[in-house]
Parts: structure tokens; C-alpha cells; sequence
């Protein structure tokens, strides 16, 4: 019997696997799919000779992330590969906001959009510079973070209290108003507060944008090189270096509760397999709560308060093979890895409100990512590997065009919204559609089918709204990996802090659980025994370091 098991392999199971087993744990790490990653793989299925990542692609949660850093991951073949420019924002008259790891080039592209806005990007990089390790610390630790909380709000009086508090709560489209004088620095900041669901109106959506902007400032939008299964790859390689066992193809279907405690899972084929200490949950909340554990075992308050749980808006992506690179109207859009699509912050609003009233966008909002320009190993030399994604409504309730898609998304209606991407894209490069060699078609069922926890295409684990972070992720009060069963943590991006790969829920979850058990556990006890020489002194085991570390 393993120690702990752990359901699911993706970003945040294996993290979690990871941190147990340096602890000495014995790890069973059980996944559905027939290999590792969740959202977090690549393939060749758009053409042989071209890398395509399947869901995400660019990590500058990752880049940031202290709990990934400390793994040491490039020990075990993990390097990153980044694009010329982090990120653009075209608009359809050729003008360019540009992000670049670069400060100076940041600020001057948007001093073409007017003067003194590149020294007000600086201001707000300032800002940033000063609240960054405690605001980072805040955000990768459990749920209340009460001593990075207490410093970073000794540097928020210092960065103007309440003031800045308040900046940090507007709504994006207003935070650009009042800080820069020029469409540029808002497009940039509105357009990375939509890499959640945040509208451009919604409380929040401004810290939320910001925080996006200034991390990609810093640590660009990295990708894995090769393929951001590589990442993944990584953490299963360390995992098997320390001991863990990863079981690909294993469906769990039922956590195993007894006395109020979960004492391990049932299989779908039928084995259960038991944990001596924990299990941890790398599912989404609906899926732990709904299917996984048995009502009786769960409070009727968790249960009526599940009924409220609101996920993030549904993913349509296109993958696509391309003879040659993209042909943007604005040539600073050339060198960016990220591209943001849409004709300035009034299209960004319409787009969102579009999905509010649960209709499928006219002129969707992309996110396009440039993958060869970003690791040239993607795909031959001259040609792209691209993608882009929107977003559309779980359940629609018409079309804001005039094709009458109903958002069932059979072969025809993939083809058509298909279309429809590509319209966007030629908006701003002139000749896109011609340059495809070969693409392939992700709509939210299909995305769903290679990762549950993408619900109907969420990507984010639920939505980032302020109704559903903090105290209020999952649900209200339940913020941290405690369950109400003992002995079982959630593990997911259902948790503080949320979506994006930086590996936080995991390690939330999996240092909660040691907590609760200082004391090694049985399996491991008996691989210490195992390992003493005639001597009588211990052996050091495999992956364990020769500082006893």
C-alpha cells in the first residue's frame, strides 16, 4: 500500500507527487489518459513535421513560480525557449503595443501611441518591482498567505495604501483611462486580464492585467523547448527518480471513505487501491464533490454551495501547420510569441458581452500563439507552427453572427467557427488563410475528452472573477486543500490560487498532507530498513542526494 495516491497526472498531480516523495513517501500517481500532463502535452497530429501543443503553451506562471523553481526540473532535461518579443497587441490600422522582457521597448512602442505613456508603463513596472517577491508569495502559498500578507501590506502603504489597493480592484478598460493617455498600455493590459474571463469591466480585471503584464515584463512567456509536453516529461522523470509510481490509462471512479476518512480509490475497472496516509485530488471541484466521494460523507452546506460554483467560459482552439510565417500588417507583431486579436479595448467589450448574453462571438477575441518563432525546434525552417484560441459560451443561446451556430460544435459548426477564427486573424495579416498547410479543429468537447478537468472547454479550473478567489475558491470558505473527509486535499486549479501552470495547488495540497503526518510513513519505513548494510548504516536510496537532502 503506497503511502498517498494521488488522482491525476497533470501539472499539479505530479507537483504534488513530486514534493511527497522527496519527503520520503511512497506515491501512486493514477491517470486517466493513456499518458501524462492534462493540459500540459504535445503531439504531431496536425502534420508529421510540425510540434503542436495540445491546450497550453506559454508559462510565465511557471517562469515565476517558486514551487516549480525549487524542483530543479532542467536537472532532469527541462529548458526554455523564448520568442523575440513576449507579447503584441496589432490593431487593424497597423499600429503595435509591443511587451518585451526589454523595459525600454515595452515604453517606446507605447510612446507611439502617445507621449508620456511609456513613463507611465514604467510607474506601474515600479509599482511592481517594489510588491513582487511578497505578491508572488502571497499568490503561490496557502490560502490565508498570512505572513507574505502582512509584509506585502506593509509595502502597499508604501506604494500608496489604499490608492493602490484601489488600482489593483478596477476594472481594466478604467485603469487604462487613468493611467495612460493613448490606447496602447490598456490593449496590453486588457488583453492579458482576458486570459482569464475577466471582461474589461469587471472588478478586478485591472490588477488582474497587470499582474499578467508585469510577470510577462519579467520573465517573458516562456515555452518549453521541443513541445510543452516537456514540462510534463520533466516531472514524471524526477518523480521516477525519487521512487513514484505514475499509472497512465487508470480511471478512478470512487474515492474509498471509512470512519470519515479516505483510505484510497476504486478504479474504474474495479481494484481498489489503498493509502496509507493521503489522497490527493487533481480533479476539478465538481468532479470531487459530485462523483468522486459519496454525499453522505460531505456536508448539505458544501453540497447547496456546489450549486453555486460558476466555471470559466468554454475553449475553441485551432492548431494549424503554416508554409511560411504569419503575414501581419504591423511587422512588430513578427517577433511575438503571444499575439492578442482585436481591433482595441471597445472590441474586447463587445466580445465579452457577447458571451455574457450566451451568444457565440461574430468577431472572436484570439489569443495566437507564434510557436516556431518562440522555439525554433516546432517546426522546419521558414515555416510557423501556430494556434489560437477564443472563447464561446458553455451553452449558447444563439449566434452574433449570421451562421447560426448553436454551439453543439458537430463536424460542421468546428468548421465553420473554424472559418470564423481565421476571418479574425486576416483582419491584421492580410493572406493568413494561404499559408495553412494543415489544421486541426479543438472544440470544447474535444478538449474535454483529452483532459476532464477541462470542462466543456474551461481552462482555468472555474472562473477568476473576484465571486470565486480567495476565500471564495472553490466555494466560500473553502479555500485551502483541506476537505471536509480527513486525509483528503484538493490538489487542482479548483483551488487557491487558480488556474495557470505553476504547479501552487499541488504544492499546497501535498504540504498540508505532510503536515498532518510528521512521522514517516509505513512503506517508507520498511525501504529504510531495507537499505541498511551489516553495518547497520543506512543507504541512500535512489535520487537521494549525498548531503541527505
Amino acid at each position: 500500500m503506497p503511502d498517498a495516491v494521488v488522482i491525476g497526472a497533470g501539472p499539479n498531480g505530479l507537483v504534488a507527487a513530486n514534493l511527497l516523495a522527496d519527503a520520503g513517501w511512497s506515491v501512486d500517481v493514477l491517470e486517466e489518459q493513456p499518458e501524462p500532463g492534462g493540459a500540459v502535452r504535445h503531439d504531431r497530429g496536425v502534420d508529421p513535421d510540425f510540434v503542436s501543443d495540445l491546450c497550453s503553451s506559454f508559462y510565465p506562471l511557471a517562469a515565476a513560480s517558486p514551487v516549480l523553481g525549487g524542483l530543479r526540473l532542467e536537472d532532469h532535461g527541462l529548458r526554455w525557449s523564448h520568442a523575440p518579443h513576449v507579447l503584441a497587441h496589432p490593431l487593424s490600422d497597423g499600429r503595435c503595443a509591443v511587451l518585451d522582457r526589454r523595459i525600454d521597448v515595452t515604453a517606446d512602442s507605447l510612446e507611439v501611441f502617445a507621449p508620456g505613456d511609456g513613463a507611465a508603463w514604467r510607474r506601474l513596472h515600479d509599482v511592481w518591482q517594489d510588491l513582487r517577491p511578497d505578491l508572488l508569495n502571497a499568490l503561490f502559498t496557502p490560502f490565508p498567505p498570512v505572513r507574505s500578507a502582512a509584509r506585502l501590506a506593509v509595502r502597499l502603504r508604501g506604494a500608496g495604501g489604499l490608492r493602490m489597493a484601489r488600482t489593483l480592484v478596477l476594472p481594466v478598460r478604467r485603469l487604462g483611462e487613468e493611467e495612460f493617455r493613448g490606447e496602447g498600455g490598456g490593449l496590453l493590459l486588457a488583453g492579458n486580464a482576458l486570459h482569464a474571463d475577466l471582461a474589461p469591466e469587471a472588478a478586478g480585471s485591472g490588477g488582474f492585467g497587470w499582474l499578467m503584464s508585469m510577470l510577462g515584463q519579467t520573465y517573458g512567456f516562456p515555452v518549453p523547448s521541443g513541445g510543452s509536453g516537456a514540462l510534463t516529461e520533466a516531472l514524471s522523470r524526477r518523480l521516477a527518480a525519487r521512487g513514484g509510481l505514475l499509472h497512465c490509462g487508470r480511471r478512478v471512479d470512487r474515492i474509498v471513505v471509512r470512519e470519515g476518512r479516505a483510505v484510497g480509490v476504486r478504479t474504474a475497472d474495479g481494484e481498489t487501491i489503498g493509502a496509507g496516509r493521503a489522497v490527493l485530488a487533481d480533479v476539478s471541484v465538481p468532479a470531487l464533490y459530485g462523483e468522486l466521494v459519496d454525499a453522505v460523507h460531505l456536508p448539505a452546506q458544501l453540497m447547496s454551495d456546489l450549486r453555486c460554483f460558476q466555471w470559466d467560459f468554454a475553449t475553441f482552439k485551432v492548431d494549424w501547420a503554416l508554409d511560411g510565417p504569419v503575414p501581419w500588417r504591423a511587422e512588430q507583431a513578427a517577433g511575438a510569441g503571444t499575439v492578442h486579436l482585436s481591433d482595441g479595448v471597445d472590441e474586447l467589450t463587445r466580445f465579452a458581452a457577447q458571451l455574457a448574453m450566451g451568444q457565440v462571438p461574430d468577431r472572436p477575441f484570439c489569443l495566437f500563439g507564434q510557436m516556431t518563432t518562440s522555439d525554433p525546434t516546432r517546426s522546419p525552417r521558414g515555416t510557423e507552427s501556430a494556434w489560437a484560441y477564443t472563447h464561446v459560451p458553455h451553452a449558447a443561446a444563439g449566434d452574433a453572427g449570421d451562421e447560426g451556430l448553436t454551439g453543439t460544435w458537430g463536424a460542421g459548426e468546428q468548421e465553420v467557427m473554424a472559418d470564423r477564427v481565421e476571418r479574425q486573424v486576416e483582419r491584421f495579416a492580410p493572406g493568413f488563410r494561404s499559408r495553412i498547410r494543415a489544421r486541426r479543429v479543438l472544440a470544447p468537447p474535444t478538449l474535454q475528452s483529452l483532459d476532464r478537468n477541462l470542462h466543456g472547454g474551461a481552462i482555468n479550473g472555474g472562473t477568476a472573477a473576484m465571486h470565486q478567489q480567495l476565500f471564495f475558491r472553490p466555494i466560500p470558505g473553502a479555500g485551502r486543500p483541506e476537505t471536509p473527509v480527513k486525509g483528503l486535499y484538493l490538489a487542482s486549479a479548483g483551488a487557491h490560487p487558480g488556474g495557470g501552470v505553476h504547479g501552487a495547488p499541488g504544492a499546497n495540497a501535498a504540504r498540508v498532507a505532510l503536515r498532518r503526518h510528521l512521522t514517516p510513513g509505513p512503506a517508507r519505513v520498511q525501504r529504510l530498513l531495507a537499505r541498511r548494510d551489516r553495518t547497520g548504516r543506512r543507504q541512500p536510496g535512489p535520487g537521494a542526494r549525498a548531503d541527505g537532502g
